[in-house]
């Protein structure tokens, strides 16, 4: 698929982050978008901007939670309706959020809660959309994983399970679809995408998604913010809560604002990567580093010395 313009694209996740990007610059080459979040005042600010330079496209938003799967059928259903097709052409399956962190000692709820939409929301989406992919004449489908699809950690002191389980479900489904859709529907392609640290809202939205936005939290939800934070490695002493509250939210907003790659630098890599179809897409310096050094080393992956030659190599920050 050399060309977008004129082709139908679903992305899920729409309201920030590379789900912004994606919309933008699907539009800016001509293609058609619905889009699909939790926040409707996010995917209206996405549908501005994919509409600002004056592209002649039709930009559908559609509140849903991926999650939920009768949410799907009826994004999808929306999405014939509203851009009157029987088919799309592409599905970038985009929609994340961290937590659930460790399957010993932290919140069951958070934890499948995380699985469910990292997981089920690739799952559930790609079923409720095959119909239509089948249906077009050249069709790709874009999942996005993670470097914790192929590496289940953050750094030593630090437990990443239910991203990181449910990374690993999409790559495997990913490449799965590889052969399946050879077989079975050879006019659909399937990339994986693997992005290291891209500037995203991901943990300012899976805060407030998952019920710990540092703004809201009270005073037994900064407690155990304390206690995560020091498993971590990060010692806060004698901090307030009102400081851990502050410094939770410059968490957030540094690892939005201080990553290594922008949102739209990591979607032109992602486009790029499905004109040339690509299977396997990584993002980001960070992200090639890691995949070199997994497979060199993986009996040391989850080792200190593994996350120093990292952090010299690629500048790794979000573990210790």
């Amino acid at each position: 698929m050399k060309s977008f313009a004129g082709k139908i694209a679903v992305v899920t996740g729409g309201g920030t982050g590379m789900g912004r990007e994606l919309p933008r610059q699907l539009a800016d080459a001509g293609g058609h978008v619905a889009m699909c979040d939790v926040s409707e005042e996010n995917m209206a600010q996405t549908r501005s901007l994919c509409l600002a330079r004056g592209a002649k496209v039709r930009v559908t938003t559609h509140l849903a939670d991926v999650s939920v799967e009768r949410q799907v059928l009826a994004f999808r259903d929306a999405v014939a309706s509203e851009h009157g097709t029987d088919h799309v052409d592409l599905l970038f399956n985009n929609a994340g959020i961290g937590g659930g962190g460790s399957f010993v000692r932290d919140d069951r709820e958070e934890w499948e809660k995380t699985f469910a939409v990292c997981w089920g929301g690739v799952y559930y989406t790609s079923r409720a959309f095959l119909p239509l992919l089948l249906k077009s004449r050249e069709a790709h489908l874009v999942n996005t994983s993670s470097v914790n699809g192929f590496w289940a950690s953050l750094g030593p002191n630090s437990a990443h399970t239910a991203y990181s389980a449910a990374k690993f479900a999409v790559k495997g489904f990913s490449e799965a679809l590889i052969n399946d859709f050879k077989l079975n529907a050879p006019h659909i392609k399937v990339s994986v995408v693997m992005p290291g640290h891209i500037g995203t809202s991901i943990v300012i939205n899976s805060g407030k998604i998952l019920g710990r936005d540092p703004k809201e939290m009270d005073d037994e939800q900064i407690a155990e913010a304390r206690e995560r934070i020091e498993r971590a490695g990060f010692p806060v002493g004698g901090a307030t809560n009102d400081q851990i509250r502050q410094a939770l939210v410059a968490i957030g907003e540094n690892f939005r604002d201080a990553a290594p790659m922008t949102a739209a630098e990591a979607a032109a890599v992602i486009l790029d990567g499905v004109r040339e179809e690509r299977w396997r897409i990584l993002v980001g310096k960070d992200a090639h580093v890691l995949d070199r050094l997994v497979r060199e080393s993986p009996e040391d992956a989850y080792g200190q010395p593994f996350m120093d030659k990292l952090q010299k190599e690629a500048s790794f920050t979000l573990g210790r």
